[in-house]
């Protein structure tokens, strides 16, 4: 028998199975590096309001436009001189435009359409405005400016806002917490699946919240925003994708 008819038949099969050997390798590196582990990272954080709004409406009615219009200027003169003696800074008061009503006493008959429509009078109405670093200061006013109306004014009082200066600086300090706390979670996934990360794929931010304090508030999907709480609570999200070696 020829030799070389014997180890052709072998070399081929030789070859053959480490083909299949590398082949089946590479494989299984190529899965293996293309697996990874998603997480998400959660951070809170409780910080107090540094800045509060507070604002009420006031109104006249006369007959005369005039006259209706110089009694609304007198009565905001009258709210600046009472938030200035509660120390309140001009540079923290806004008094909004003028607007006016036409009033008529109108008459319906009895099935309900109109049958004539006289002219009463206008009413005029404006807005006042403090935005103020001083929270207790505005918090005390808010609660006490009932006491314009033994000057006659009638002022409806809001209740007041309250917001913080400084969230850009309070999201990137989030962010960087839930990254951390993402790590952390994977590590442990990993760890006890055997295997650790190899690097981060991708990282996408969630919704960021802002709710009070102690306060019952659903988190929406577009986030949500309290005003209402002096004290509130912060948070966000980041959703991570991990490579596993």
């Amino acid at each position: 028998m020829n030799l070389k008819n014997i180890w052709i038949p072998i070399i081929a099969g030789v070859s053959l199975i480490v083909s299949v050997i590398v082949f089946s390798d590479a494989f299984k590196y190529r899965t293996r590096s293309s697996e990874t582990i998603t997480v998400t990272g959660l951070s809170e954080k409780e910080f107090t309001s540094d800045l509060i709004v507070w604002g009420g409406s006031f109104s006249r009615n006369a007959f005369v436009l005039k006259d209706a219009y110089a009694l609304l200027k007198q009565d905001e003169a009258a709210i600046r001189s009472y938030l200035n003696g509660k120390g309140i800074h001009d540079s923290c008061i806004v008094f909004s435009s003028v607007t006016m009503v036409k009033n008529f006493d109108r008459r319906y008959d009895e099935r309900g359409n109109e049958v004539s429509a006289e002219f009463s009078g206008y009413t005029l109405s404006g807005n006042v405005r403090v935005e103020s670093r001083e929270i207790d200061l505005v918090e005390k006013l808010s609660r006490e400016i009932t006491e314009l109306l033994e000057k006659g004014i009638e002022l409806n009082s809001n209740m007041p806002e309250y917001y913080y200066t400084k969230l850009n600086e309070l999201k990137i300090d989030l962010l960087a917490n839930a990254a951390s706390d993402a790590k952390t979670r994977a590590e442990t996934i990993a760890k006890n699946s055997g295997t650790s990360l190899k690097g981060l794929v991708k990282a996408t931010m969630g919704v960021f919240q802002i709710t009070g304090k102690n306060a019952n508030e659903i988190y929406s999907y577009g986030g949500t925003f309290n005003t209402s709480s002096k004290i509130k609570v912060a948070s966000i999200t980041l959703k991570v994708d991990y490579r596993l070696k």
